[in-house]
C-alpha cells in the first residue's frame, strides 16, 4: 500500500509509505551498518559468490561493493514509486550485463538469497539496536522487499512472512558453504578495514548473523559487542555517537555513512 502526499500541488506516491517501519530501519546509519556487517559475512559464504568475483570489483573494493548494494536498497526505500521502479530496473540491467559477459545466467536462488538477506538483516539490525518488531512490522519488512523481487521478475518468491521464514531456513542450509572465496573475502575485509575495525566487524557479525552462518565461519560463542551496546545507546542520547562511529569507520566512507542519517522516515 502506498501513501500519496501533496507537496506544492505535486502528488508524491512513495514506494514505501510514510510511517512504515522499513523507513525507520533504513533511516539510521546504525542499523544500516549492522545490515552491512551481516551481509558481508553471508556474502562470503554464498555458493554463488563467484558471480561477485567475475567482474573483479568485489575483491578489489569489498566495502564499496557491499555499501553500493545497501545504498541501492536504501534509495529504493525512500524514493517516489516511479524513481524506485527505475532504480530496480537499473539493478536488473546491471545483472543482465554481467550475465551476458559471462555467458550464463545467475541462478534464481542466488537472487532470492540477496533479497532474503536484506529482509533478515533489516529485522535483526533493528532488533539489536532498538526493540523487538511486532508480527505486523515484520510482515511490512517482508512486503517491501517482496515488491522489489516482483519487479525484478524473480521466480519462486514466498507470498508472506511465515512462508519466507521457511524458505530462509532452507536457503541457509542449502546455499551457503565455506570456500576459497570466503577466506579471500575476509582477508580483503581485514586489509581494507585495518585490524581494529576488522575486529569490530567480526564482533558485530557474531551478534547479528544466523546460527548457520556463525557455524560455517567458526565464530566463537564469546561476543564482546553486546556489553558495549548499552553504552553506545546512551551515547546516542547524549549526541556522542558520531564520535564513536568515527573510530570504527574508514575515512573514505565517513561522509557517505554520515549522510545516511539525513532521511526523514
Amino acid at each position: 500500500m502506498n501513501s500519496a502526499v501533496a507537496d506544492n500541488k505535486t502528488t508524491h506516491i512513495f514506494f514505501v509509505e510514510k510511517g512504515s517501519i522499513v523507513r525507520a530501519i533504513w533511516g539510521k546509519a546504525d542499523t544500516i551498518l549492522f545490515i552491512f556487517a551481516g551481509s558481508a559475512a553471508e556474502f562470503a559464504l554464498n555458493k554463488a559468490v563467484d558471480w561477485l568475483y567475475f567482474t573483479g570489483k568485489l575483491p578489489a573494493d569489498p566495502l564499496g561493493r557491499l555499501f553500493s548494494t545497501v545504498s541501492y536498497a536504501r534509495q529504493i526505500v525512500f524514493a517516489d514509486k516511479e524513481d524506485a521502479l527505475r532504480a530496480i530496473d537499473r539493478i536488473s540491467a546491471i545483472h543482465a550485463g554481467v550475465e551476458k559477459n559471462r555467458g550464463s545466467n545467475i541462478p534464481d536462488w542466488a537472487y532470492r538469497d540477496v533479497l532474503f538477506m536484506l529482509i533478515d538483516y533489516s529485522i535483526r539490525a533493528y532488533e539489536s539496536l532498538e526493540r523487538k518488531l511486532t508480527a505486523a512490522e515484520k510482515e511490512d519488512v517482508f512486503r517491501v522487499f517482496y515488491k522489489i523481487g516482483l519487479r525484478m521478475n524473480l521466480k519462486g518468491l514466498p507470498h508472506n512472512f511465515n512462508d519466507w521464514l521457511l524458505m530462509r531456513k532452507q536457503h541457509l542450509e542449502e546455499d551457503l558453504a565455506s570456500s576459497y572465496y570466503t577466506l579471500d573475502l575476509f582477508k580483503q575485509y581485514k586489509k581494507h578495514l585495518g585490524a581494529f575495525r576488522y575486529t569490530i566487524l567480526l564482533e558485530v557479525q557474531k551478534l547479528i548473523v544466523p546460527k548457520k552462518v556463525r557455524q560455517l565461519l567458526q565464530f566463537s560463542n564469546v561476543n564482546l559487542i553486546t556489553p558495549v551496546l548499552a553504552s553506545y545507546k546512551l551515547s546516542r542520547k547524549l549526541k556522542l555517537d558520531w564520535f564513536l562511529k568515527s573510530l570504527f569507520l574508514p575515512a573514505d566512507y565517513k561522509t557517505q555513512i554520515k549522510m545516511l542519517d539525513q532521511y526523514d522516515a
